[in-house]
């Protein structure tokens, strides 16, 4: 009797065990149906955009590389440089970015009568214009846009999201498909669920040859467990730039001015505009309000402000008595700022100098705010002045983008880049090969349903963490008991 009790709870742990499997495989399935194709984007184009700021020299080297100035010569004043761009493309400045290396050309952003914003490249020693291209329209920009979807237009980033949402569960599922473990047998007229058992053939050896099936389940199952945690770190690191989830944390982090420096939150004026509508940004700082310079009738009256520069001339929109670009630049030199960082004119009466950098260095993250009458700064925040939340995503930014850990960030990225293209190909390959003639090939429903269930109230957790994720979840659940289930529940009896 106790062996035939046993025995029968042994048969009912396998028939569990391998419900559970099924139910777990069935959703996997179902997740790489809906994202493949976007995976496979993402990791092409990702794996181009770690290489954007090499490739952008060698792309665009007549434009962005000049010979160095020689002993004793010095380059152009900005204001100089300036006037050139505007001899080349008239219009009015909305950006100065200073030379990021001694062989570098100086940039201007200018919008072109017609409205179209131009930057034009300039030799920062002789002010001599090199030519010009579309704003973010280098190659660098380009391979950006691509990999985020930005050419079809803001809706597509939602598309983003879902592939990042989506990978979270294919990785987290594919590693209990993965795990070791001995032959589920199940009472039914299908052959044994095919498990890894005792031997290492699919945990970390690929077994058969491409042309047979086990080649590539084996291949999708050591790639993915090997990669499976770059996978999953891309997917979370990724989400900030979503359309829905990445907007609403961003408001919730640093909505309220997160990461202002302690004090000067509520001791100076404040305007609408925010730190994104003028000037390259960390994404901690996309919320972060602008600063007002003091009233211009006020500032007037100071000595020697009635005869100060006007700033970039008829193109900029500082005021009459600013204090120009050349003392704004001087000013920013002083402050300790790291090369190739930008400089937003002021807009209007009450408009600041804004000096940002955002070149992939963590600690040089910086935005400096200047009154244009007075050049006081306002305001100058760092890295260090974020809060721990914000701190965190930034460095999870910084490795997504392959800045944090120089080449060895760049070549382990590229690394994932390919594996997540092996995983994308080894899974079409594999669904391919196991389909059934005209049909769509989903795995077969558990002997026992409700652990469908079981695994359905996961994945409701995990939309509920990402909404937009959610939405297509219960998309798919209506589609799988709609349509799918009454078919193979037909086709089973």
């Amino acid at each position: 009797m106790a062996a035939a009790a046993a025995a029968a709870a042994a048969q009912a742990s396998a028939t569990n065990a391998g419900a559970l499997y099924r139910a777990i495989w069935r959703w996997h399935f179902y997740a790489g149906l809906l994202v493949l194709p976007l995976l496979a984007w993402l990791a092409v184009t990702g794996a181009g955009f770690v290489y954007h700021r090499p490739l952008d020299r060698l792309v665009h080297h007549q434009l962005l590389v000049v010979a160095p100035a020689a002993p004793g010569e010095r380059p152009a004043t900005p204001q100089r440089i300036v006037q050139a761009a505007l001899a080349a493309q008239p219009g009015q400045v909305f950006r100065y970015t200073t030379p990021a290396a001694a062989d570098a050309s100086a940039e201007v952003g200018i919008v072109a009568p017609d409205g179209a914003r131009r930057v034009v490249y300039v030799d920062p020693v002789h002010a001599r214009v090199l030519g010009s291209l579309a704003d973010r329209g280098t190659f660098g920009w380009t391979l950006r846009r691509l990999h985020s979807l930005d050419l079809l237009g803001d809706w597509a980033r939602a598309l983003v999201e879902l592939a990042a949402g989506w990978a979270i569960v294919l990785v987290l599922t594919g590693v209990y498909l993965w795990w070791p473990r001995g032959t589920v047998r199940i009472p039914s007229k299908r052959a044994p669920i095919p498990q890894r058992g005792r031997t290492l053939g699919g945990v970390i050896t690929v077994r058969g040859r491409p042309s047979q099936r086990l080649f590539w389940r084996d291949l999708h199952a050591v790639v993915g467990i090997g990669a499976g945690a770059a996978v999953l770190f891309l997917a979370m690191s990724g989400m900030p730039w979503s359309w829905l989830w990445g907007a609403q944390v961003n408001k919730l982090v640093n909505g309220h001015n997160f990461g202002y420096p302690a004090g000067l939150r509520v001791q100076l004026p404040m305007s609408q505009a925010r730190v994104a509508d003028t000037a390259d940004q960390a994404w901690s700082l996309q919320q972060a309000r602008v600063p007002q310079s003091a009233a211009h009738a006020a500032m007037a009256d100071m000595p020697g402000m009635e005869h100060a520069g006007h700033g970039a001339g008829h193109a900029s929109a500082a005021q009459p008595g600013a204090i120009g670009l050349d003392r704004a630049v001087a000013a920013f030199d002083a402050r300790g700022i790291g090369a190739g960082y930008s400089v937003s004119m002021p807009q209007g009466a009450r408009g600041v100098y804004t000096a940002s950098l955002y070149n992939g260095v963590l600690d040089q993250q910086r935005v400096i705010h200047l009154d244009q009458y007075s050049g006081r700064t306002l305001l100058d925040m760092r890295y260090a002045d974020y809060g721990p939340a914000a701190k965190a995503l930034e460095w999870g930014i910084n490795v997504h983008m392959g800045d944090e850990f120089g080449s060895t960030n760049r070549v382990l990225l590229v690394l994932a880049c390919a594996c997540t293209l092996v995983l994308c190909i080894s899974a079409a390959v594999m669904w391919w090969k196991r389909r059934p003639r005209g049909g769509l090939g989903v795995p077969p429903l558990p002997a026992q349903p409700r652990t469908l269930k079981v695994v359905a109230g996961m994945l409701a957790v995990g939309g509920v963490l990402f909404p937009l994720v959610g939405v297509s979840w219960l998309v798919m659940l209506a589609v799988d008991l709609g349509w799918v289930q009454p078919r193979q529940r037909a086709r089973r009896a």
